[in-house]
């Protein structure tokens, strides 16, 4: 089952106001539901969908003046596991972030796509959070 996450959370995750998450549910770009009475609630999966075709990569020597941080949040879009090892995509904004980490590490934090995680960056590693 994909995680779900509120109008705000979703506007957060791809950068845009909740404004736009609402239209675009409206527009049936993405997928959301709403339990008895409850507020609506955005699939996870679709939202990766959504997040990875808003930014996909800038061609090379096109970015402008940006300083990325350490810690950057965002949805993880593709999760391929083997018997030992485990690559896990995060679109953070803009960023795709690629992480190689054990399958015990992906299967114990439940990474899964739609799943919001932190790739947390150091020097050429990349670590993986769940907040």
């Amino acid at each position: 089952m994909s995680a779900t996450y509120r109008i705000a959370e979703a506007a957060q995750l791809l950068g845009v106001s909740d404004d736009t998450v609402r239209r675009w549910i409206d527009g049936d770009r993405l997928g959301a539901s709403r339990g008895t009475g409850g507020p609506a609630q955005v699939d996870g999966a679709d939202l990766a969908r959504v997040a990875q075709e808003l930014h996909e990569a800038p061609a090379p020597g096109t970015t402008s003046g940006s300083s990325a941080r350490n810690r950057l949040t965002g949805i993880v879009t593709r999760v391929v596991r083997d018997t030992v090892m485990a690559q896990v995509e995060i679109q953070c904004g803009p960023y795709r972030m690629v992480s190689l980490m054990s399958r015990e590490a992906a299967d114990e934090l439940g990474l899964e796509i739609g799943v919001r995680a932190v790739a947390t960056v150091k020097a050429t590693q990349v670590s993986v959070d769940v907040p």
